[in-house]
Formats: C-alpha cells, structure tokens, sequence
C-alpha cells in the first residue's frame, strides 16, 4: 500500500511544490485539500473518498473547489469531507460562497469524529495548537501505523508525543529552520530541531517533513545534517513521493 505526497509546501504553490494533500489511493483516504488536490484524479482506485482536513485554511482546503474536475468520468459514489464541526458553516459560507465559487459543494461535509473506521483501518485525530485550530491523524490497521501531523508548534514536551508514539512513519510540519522559533510560536508553526526531537522523543521509526516554506527553494530547503544525531531516519518529502505503508 503507497502514501503519496501530493502537496508539501504551505501557503502558497511554488515552482517545485503545491500546498497541503497527501492520498492513501488503496483506501481512498485523503488528508487536507491544498492546491495539490488536483494530483488525485490520477490516483483514484476506489468508489469513495474520504477527505480529512487537518483544519480550514485555505492551503489546505482550497482544493475542494477542484473536486468537479478530479472526479470528472470517474467512478466514485460518495466523497465524505472530514473537518471540525465548527468549521463546516464556514466551508459552506465562505468558501463556496456564490461570489466565489457559485456551484453547491458535490461532497457530504462531517463533523470530525474522534475515530473513523473505514474498512480495516482507522482513523484517529486528535487537536493541534495552532491559530484557529487543527488536528493531527493517525492511521493503523495495516502492516504500519502512520502519524500526519501539520500546523502546529513543534516543543520537546509536545502534548501530541503519546499520540504518535512508536509508528513507523512520521509526516510532520517543518515550515522553518531553525533560528525562527519566534516566528514559528507566533504562526503556529514548527522549527527543525523541535520537529526532530518530538520524531525522538515518540520513538518514530521513519520522520517525512512536509509544509516547507515555499521561499526556501527546492534543492536545500533544510539541511538535516544538525539534526540527524537526533532523530536518524528523517527526511524532506517532495511532490509525488510514494512509500510503502
């Protein structure tokens, strides 16, 4: 079974990167809905689509707008988005407010639920700091269990630690190098050395960084080196990465 990573820039697209979508295809599971949305139509094998969205903003949920061409000649039958309760009014509002986007979602909107059984596996969120919220998933069920953690504060005492103990991989937000810790605080986002030493602190077996600045470029965007002692099995995901799961 593959993991692909569709999107791993955060705020906006860049030459290398589109925002926030990673897709199990075997289960039809996907996680938030950047600009790398569109990359799905190609990796559809199912007749459902269940989409979670770690939270609203729009790098990484502007790609439900895309829907109506990804599932275009496809035979999918239900599509459930995934998302906070409080959250789906402003989906509904907002982003497909008539001025916007002036065609009815063609989605099921549901309220997030602490556990979600789809097949044999699961899913299960838990709440993130980060300004105006957001969740956290892991997946277990299969030969691996699977932790994607995004926009949020990396510390070493990171309440979310327990939550991702001991899985085989590890997808996290990396949005800064080190030396922006303020920064990363105010955003709600997550420095390297903390990010490593969270993947340390949960026995991580494998660690993937995603949500990458995208003004850092593509051939260096973080240098791992400082880190490796640390955590040992960490890496810069890219768009349309593939591991097995």
């Amino acid at each position: 079974m593959k993991f692909h990573f569709l999107g791993t820039t955060g705020y906006h697209p860049n030459e290398h990167r589109q925002t926030a979508c990673m897709m199990i295809p075997e289960l039809g599971i996907i996680f938030d809905a950047g600009t790398g949305m569109f990359r799905v139509r190609d990796l559809i094998e199912t007749s459902t689509l269940d989409i979670f969205l770690s939270h609203i903003h729009l790098d990484h949920s502007i790609g439900l707008t895309f829907l109506y061409d990804v599932l275009y000649k496809k035979s999918v039958d239900r599509v459930r988005v995934h998302v906070a309760a409080e959250k789906i009014d402003s989906i509904k509002n907002h982003l497909y407010a008539s001025d916007l986007f002036p065609v009815a979602p063609n989605f099921e909107l549901v309220p997030l639920e602490a556990s979600v059984t789809i097949g044999a596996h699961t899913v299960e969120s838990t709440t993130l700091n980060h300004p105006g919220g957001s969740h956290g998933f892991r997946l277990s069920g299969g030969h691996k269990t699977l932790a994607y953690i995004t926009d949020t504060t990396a510390t070493p005492d990171a309440a979310y630690i327990d939550f991702i103990r001991n899985v085989d991989v590890l997808v996290h937000e990396c949005y800064f190098p080190d030396g922006h810790e303020a920064q990363a605080k105010l955003t709600g986002h997550s420095c390297l050395t903390p990010v490593a030493q969270v993947a340390a602190a949960a026995d991580a077996k494998s660690v993937y960084l995603v949500h990458i600045n995208p003004l850092n470029g593509d051939s260096t965007p973080l240098d791992l080196k400082s880190v490796k002692k640390i955590c040992s099995k960490i890496a810069v995901a890219t768009d349309r990465l593939a591991i097995d799961i």
